[in-house]
């Protein structure tokens, strides 16, 4: 392989796994940029968009280089976009070879995530926090914290299985809002409303919504279409499994379910 191939190679897949991470489309064509300059390419040109990377260096000359690279949308990983910026900035100031960048990047893209533990917990204490901050009471939020437990638990099952992630959102926001309506039917006293809404909020698709936005106003129309896109239908299978299970109470209860 060449050597113009080979720093486009390692380039993309700097891209690769900070737009697979969740890294913003402009800073990722930014960083892959940088990379090519940072190795001394002068002549390319890079396009990225939600879900590739297209990228041609030294179209003029003998050693001349393309490379497509699909990249599927994937979980939001923070801390590896900052190994992956902290590498990006070693390239720049002409700290590490190639060899020592593609080994230092096999060891960002290994980095072990947050443990089941601890995601667990989060995801818990965020549903109690969100319940709380949107009008529910000290006891709502206990009740929202343990189904935020049972949902991630549930997610992460799923997760081992491979299952398509609009049906994990589906059967994601059901489970929670069958948890809800349970303990309201069978007199617990709860604010159901409030509880489902805290549940259902670390299924919420705010990273994307986000991010779509930005691009939309970075002038990336169709990154930040793909994202909303991505948003809008989570979104709404979120509401299918809440406004289903609702249903079905009601035709359980023989009537109308007041929440």
């Amino acid at each position: 392989m060449s050597e113009s191939k080979e720093i486009l190679n390692l380039a993309i897949s700097v891209g690769e796994v900070l737009l697979k991470s969740g890294g913003e489309i402009y800073r990722v064509q930014e960083t892959v940029t940088r990379i090519l300059e940072a190795y001394g390419i002068q002549d390319y040109h890079v396009f990225v968009i939600t879900n590739g990377i297209f990228a041609t260096v030294s179209e003029q000359q003998e050693d001349a280089g393309s490379m497509v690279r699909y990249v599927p949308i994937g979980e939001v990983n923070l801390k590896r976009v900052a190994e992956v910026n902290q590498l990006s900035r070693e390239i720049c100031e002409k700290k590490c070879s190639i060899t020592e960048a593609h080994e230092q990047l096999e060891q960002c893209r290994n980095s072990a995530s947050a443990g089941n533990l601890a995601l667990v917990l989060a995801c818990g204490v965020g549903s109690a926090g969100f319940c709380y901050l949107l009008g529910g009471r000290i006891y709502d939020s206990m009740v929202s914290f343990f189904l935020g437990i049972l949902l991630e638990i549930f997610l992460l099952l799923a997760g081992k299985y491979h299952a398509s992630r609009f049906l994990m959102n589906i059967l994601g926001s059901a489970l929670v809002t069958a948890g809800s309506l349970t303990l309201y039917v069978a007199g617990a006293g709860i604010l159901s409303d409030k509880v489902i809404i805290g549940g259902i909020i670390p299924l919420v698709p705010g990273v994307a919504l986000t991010t779509g936005i930005r691009d939309l106003f970075g002038g990336d129309y169709l990154s930040g279409g793909i994202r909303l896109m991505d948003a809008l239908l989570t979104g709404m299978c979120i509401a299918i499994g809440v406004g289903a299970m609702i249903k079905i109470f009601q035709l359980l209860g023989g009537g109308t379910l007041l929440l």
